[in-house]
């Protein structure tokens, strides 16, 4: 997808990603154009799709102790009633930051911010065993954050 983007392009959205709050006279700054054509290039990327929202990131260490837990679940079959319960329930339950459908033994990937473990052992029962379809929850707790980041690699590695 990135052979319809220009080197100038690439440039742009790498910025966008560090800093979403930057001004166009900054932008084009940073990426060596004027401001006009700076912004018509990000007007081009964001009609094209390739910029889809702004967001600002928080540090949640600011809202006292937390830590990620990745839970996998083991799904039943589920109905397309049940399966677009299933995702509504995700989409509505703020703790679960990420979900993904995986590969293997197991069905699903869970991305959930927890306070302690206590808070976690009760989230579990009430609100992830009562999600249609789970079977089972294995947990992984996080000791540490090594690496976090929202930037996808627009200058992909040829290997």
């Amino acid at each position: 997808m990135t052979d319809a983007l220009t080197p100038i392009d690439i440039q742009i959205l790498e910025e966008v990603q560090k800093d979403a709050a930057l001004s166009t006279t900054e932008l084009a700054e940073r990426v060596g154009l004027s401001q006009s054509p700076c912004w018509r290039r990000l007007q081009r990327l964001r009609e094209e799709g390739y910029i889809v929202g702004q967001v600002m990131v928080l540090d949640r260490k600011k809202f006292g102790e937390s830590f990620y837990i990745f839970a996998t679940l083991k799904m039943a079959s589920l109905s397309d009633d049940e399966c677009a319960e299933f995702n509504r329930r995700i989409e509505t339950t703020p703790e679960i930051m990420e979900c993904h459908t995986i590969f293997g033994e197991r069905d699903v990937l869970l991305k959930i911010i927890a306070e302690s473990l206590d808070w976690y052992q009760t989230f579990i029962f009430r609100v992830i065993l009562k999600l249609p379809g789970v079977q089972d929850v294995q947990s992984t707790v996080t000791l540490s954050e090594i690496k976090q980041t929202t930037a996808i690699p627009v200058r992909r590695a040829r290997l």
